[in-house]
């Protein structure tokens, strides 16, 4: 082998060092050496060698000039090994090659154009790959175009740079919900006596109404003094009731009349930050136990949570715009779908739940759900064929109207959010608010007191300290002047303590 080396071609010869050449050590294996297609490097070894081996000369070829120097010459793109040995078998050098096309000149290129980055770009299989760091996301793609338009079409980039400073991304969602329902209800009883003992006895009850009565009014001493018309008054609605004689008869007539009006408004604003490329979850509400029967008559109890959640996974895309994968959830408990197991009631739950993936832009919104439901349910309950006959089948009938109308709207806004870096610059619910003093509890009847709009009472920064110089400095040590009486710190410099 060492032989075959000593006659490759001597137009490798003629080609100049690279200015700067790489020297290696003896037994440096697993070094990487990176040349340009074209050029070459001159390494100078710490012992003689007597062998050599190149495992694709057709990537890049080495010509021995002495016992204890090599020129390695790039002649294409891709990655091969070189190992040299001594006479004993000792490894003296051995490196891993990559070959691409103008490596230096990319680097110099990113270091010109983007000197504020940090990025290294490594040639690896016919690719190029970008490992570093970037000031913000669209530094990452500029600097993958540009590498791109240096390298040529040819030649494929792969961009892994990350972001020196990690982006956080605020998600603010708001679920607005109205539910208005109507219904009314109509319905017709009556009921005859005759005034004196027997005669005819008639009566009608399609309404909803119930416990009208005719009955005999007496005084104390059991004597009848005249006729008691009563009409109960139905649950939640309104009854009209007319009663006298007539013909002869006690006659009772009542009207149910019922309507009702019903409004249910919803309004969840949960928000929640986020790394880019990391899950967050929030829940505000609770969990309700459910029973599960298991193996030999034993019971399990699973919780199921209920209320405001939200789970998003925000990723920062390169030109500065946010990839969502969103799912907002507003649950509470109803009794409508409860069930009783073991004598004890598991209540329903009423869900309105969206989920979704887009892409906005930081402060950009979106409707990612809506739901507009109108129903209308109109019903009669008769009395077969008597409710039928004209105009008196009125007497014999009555009808219900139901109205049902639904709103939902979800609008979820992404932002892309740095820090504070004063906890005074945050308000919070209870800023302002103080405990009542006992004569304004008991005597003024209050519950709180405090300003809207005040400040909270927060920590500041001290100044720093002048340490004295150490010993063995030239510098003179200084005196510190007598202790001044304390003053209040000016308004504006920061102050050892609390703000207030």
């Amino acid at each position: 082998m060492f032989a075959l080396a000593a006659t490759l071609p001597a137009v490798a010869q003629a080609r100049p060092a690279d200015p700067a050449p790489a020297a290696a050590a003896a037994g440096s294996g697993g070094a990487v050496m990176q040349v340009n297609t074209g050029r070459g490097r001159l390494i100078t070894l710490s012992r003689p060698m007597s062998d050599l081996f190149v495992a694709d000369d057709s990537i890049a070829d080495v010509q021995v000039r002495s016992p204890t120097q090599l020129y390695v010459f790039g002649k294409k793109p891709g990655e091969t090994t070189i190992s040299a040995t001594a006479r004993g078998g000792a490894v003296v050098y051995a490196t891993t090659v990559r070959v691409g096309n103008n490596l230096d000149s990319v680097g110099q290129m990113l270091r010109l154009t983007m000197p504020e980055a940090n990025i290294v770009a490594t040639p690896m299989n016919g690719l190029i790959l970008l490992t570093g760091t970037v000031a913000a996301p669209e530094d990452a793609a500029e600097a993958e175009r540009l590498v791109q338009g240096f390298v040529g079409d040819t030649t494929k980039v792969l961009s892994r740079l990350k972001t020196a400073t990690p982006l956080q991304v605020n998600l603010q969602v708001r679920i607005a919900e109205v539910s208005r329902s109507f219904v009314k209800n109509i319905g017709v009883n009556l009921l005859n006596r005759h005034s004196t003992s027997g005669g005819l006895l008639f009566g009608i009850d399609s309404g909803r109404t119930t416990g009208s009565s005719i009955a005999n009014a007496t005084n104390a001493a059991g004597q009848i003094t005249g006729t008691t018309y009563t009409v109960a008054r139905g649950p939640d609605r309104t009854t009209l009731g007319l009663g006298g004689r007539i013909l002869g008869m006690d006659l009772l007539a009542a009207i149910d009349l019922g309507e009702t009006l019903g409004q249910v408004t919803t309004l969840a604003n949960p928000n929640l930050t986020a790394l880019s490329g990391e899950t967050a979850t929030f829940l505000a509400g609770g969990e309700i136990p459910i029973p599960l029967a298991s193996g030999f008559g034993a019971v399990n109890v699973e919780f199921k949570q209920y209320g405001v959640s939200l789970a998003y996974t925000p990723t920062v895309l390169s030109d500065g715009r946010i990839s969502l994968r969103v799912r907002p959830e507003v649950s509470q408990l109803s009794s409508a779908g409860a069930v009783t197991i073991g004598g004890t009631t598991i209540p329903g739950l009423t869900t309105r739940r969206a989920e979704t993936t887009l892409e906005l832009g930081s402060g950009q919104s979106m409707m990612i759900g809506g739901l507009l439901s109108n129903s209308n349910d109109n019903s009669v309950d008769k009395t077969p064929w008597l409710g039928d006959l004209p105009l008196i089948g009125s007497l014999f009938r009555s009808n219900a109207f139901r109205r049902s109308e639904t709103e939902l709207v979800i609008v979820i806004t992404p932002y892309l959010v740095k820090p504070v870096n004063n906890q005074a610059d945050i308000a919070l619910p209870t800023d302002g608010a103080r405990t009542p003093r006992d004569i304004d509890r008991v005597i003024k009847g209050e519950l709180g007191t405090g300003a809207s709009g005040e400040r909270r009472p927060v920590p500041t920064m001290a100044p720093p300290r002048q340490s004295a110089p150490a010993i063995g400095l030239s510098a003179p040590a200084t005196v510190a002047p007598p202790a001044a009486k304390p003053s209040k710190p000016a308004k504006g410099v920061p102050a050892p303590g609390f703000s207030n």
